[in-house]
């Protein structure tokens, strides 16, 4: 009886053990397909960081845009997500409690794509009267409606198409002229499609007044009220896992494709969406002074004040509850 209760004692100190050290399960919406920017969720589950900060990712979901991860995260269905950092902005005016905790792309990398063989875009003024091919409920709606207001013109300028992405279809068979698109996602697979660089003509929305954040990482209110240390860790083994992926996109294209089979003949694409990022939207002044990822008050409130005197956003949000900076602070990002 007595070495029973040992035992018993035992088991339990053992189940006591295990309960407190259990790892934290999260679940990470995407805003769409697999991309290269999404390497960092890959790279920091296959190296074992999350596991090292006590996180099991149990699932990193396929999107269908933007706003819909957004709300996804925003009614507790996934704790980590990532998308448009400006549709973030709209979805709080709606009352999406969702709050931004990296600026993956400290610059925008949407822009105006067509075949360069039918239409070249070197001005905003080229776009009048051509048929653009856009989902009225992406984060390339909310993008072409503020960048055609930044330049002087409203949708009563150009024809739309709504159109189903994704849009490459579309624009090679010529049933649409032009399309809102991401340099660093849409670009490398068109051009792969189209006949390769300088098969496609680009005007990116921040050469011509959408001076705005891209993309980044999203958690909600509650979970930063309610579990703060378990968005840290997270935020801490992401901002790792997103230093390796700008010192080799080949290596996280590597990971993508173990983790995503199917990706395997995009490999190559994958590779030249990472580096069209390192090159044109991941660094600026902010991540040389502080760090991968971060964010000011300053540019949060300039997104704010475009979406809004544009029309893309209708209501005014409170900009410090938009966004977190102590998570990447904490995390202590590569300065670059």
């Amino acid at each position: 009886m007595k070495r029973m209760k040992t035992l018993s004692v035992a088991a339990l100190v053992t189940l006591l053990s295990s309960a407190a050290f259990a790892a934290d399960t999260v679940t990470v919406q995407l805003d769409y397909v697999v991309r290269g920017n999404h390497a960092m969720f890959f790279v920091a589950k296959k190296k074992g960081y999350f596991e090292k900060q006590g996180i099991d990712v149990t699932a990193i979901q396929r999107g269908t845009g933007s706003p819909n991860a957004m709300r996804i995260v925003g009614n507790g269905t996934a704790q980590f997500g990532f998308g448009d950092l400006p549709t973030l902005a709209v979805a709080r005016s709606q009352n999406v409690p969702v709050v931004a905790i990296s600026a993956v792309n400290q610059h925008s990398p949407l822009g105006m794509l067509s075949l360069a063989s039918k239409h070249k875009l070197t001005k905003p003024s080229d776009l009048k009267g051509l048929n653009i091919g856009v989902q009225p409920s992406g984060s390339t709606y909310v993008f072409l409606k503020a960048f055609l207001a930044s330049n002087g013109m409203t949708m009563d300028d150009v024809k739309q198409s709504t159109v189903t992405p994704p849009y490459e279809s579309y624009l090679l068979l010529g049933r649409v002229d032009t399309v809102p698109g991401y340099i660093d996602a849409e670009v490398p697979e068109l051009e792969a499609k189209a006949g390769g660089p300088g098969s496609l003509s680009i005007m990116q929305g921040s050469d011509f007044g959408y001076t705005v954040y891209g993309s980044g990482l999203f958690t909600s209110e509650k979970m930063i009220a309610e579990k703060s240390d378990l968005v840290q860790r997270f935020v801490t083994a992401y901002t790792q896992a997103f230093a390796d992926v700008i010192k080799s996109p080949k290596e996280a294209a590597d990971i993508i494709v173990e983790a995503n089979p199917e990706y395997a003949d995009k490999k190559d694409i994958l590779v030249k969406q990472i580096e069209a990022d390192v090159k044109a939207t991941f660094f600026s002044a902010d991540t040389k002074a502080h760090g991968i990822g971060w964010m000011t008050k300053e540019k949060w409130a300039s997104t704010a004040k475009i979406l809004l005197d544009q029309g893309a956003m209708t209501t005014p949000i409170n900009v410090d509850a938009a966004f977190s900076d102590k998570f990447v602070a904490g995390a202590k990002p590569l300065k670059q």
